[in-house]
């Protein structure tokens, strides 16, 4: 488990927080669920903006629920490699199943190239994946680190 701030952390690692809005469905957002997550988000979006020097665009939005993304959003780099996504959907035939997965959400990241292969190797017992499908995707990490 990680902390809000850390969370925060990542997101203005992981994104471009200047991005100007194009439509709702795309847009930056960060959402708080309380008075304390929003303050810890407005001093993020503060450091930000003076670590950029220009203006975060990124949404500050109180949490009001989860909404499911469209099915072809889901594990997007896993279902660019037809013999992953094919064991996959073999393990998971229910694509909520699928989704909610994190196993298949880990592999989705390694196969995006997020990942160490340190990470990967204490990981690996707990994917689910082929001896096969293990050692392809190794392969992918090591070429990439």
């Amino acid at each position: 488990m990680i902390s809000y701030g850390e969370l925060l952390e990542i997101f203005f690692v992981s994104h471009t927080a200047t991005r100007p809005r194009i439509i709702r469905q795309y847009e930056s957002a960060i959402f708080y669920h309380d008075e304390t997550q929003k303050t810890l988000a407005l001093q993020a979006m503060g450091r930000e903006e003076e670590r950029l020097g220009q203006k975060v665009t990124t949404r500050l939005l109180p949490f009001d629920g989860f909404t499911r993304a469209e099915d072809y959003h889901q594990k997007y780099y896993l279902r660019s490699r037809r013999d992953f996504e094919k064991y996959y959907e073999s393990i998971y035939p229910d694509p909520d199943l699928f989704t909610d997965s994190t196993a298949a959400a880990r592999v989705n990241g390694y196969l995006g190239g997020y990942g160490t292969l340190e990470q990967f190797e204490r990981e690996a017992p707990d994917l689910g994946l082929t001896e096969g499908l293990l050692q392809v995707l190794q392969k992918m990490i090591r070429k990439k680190g």
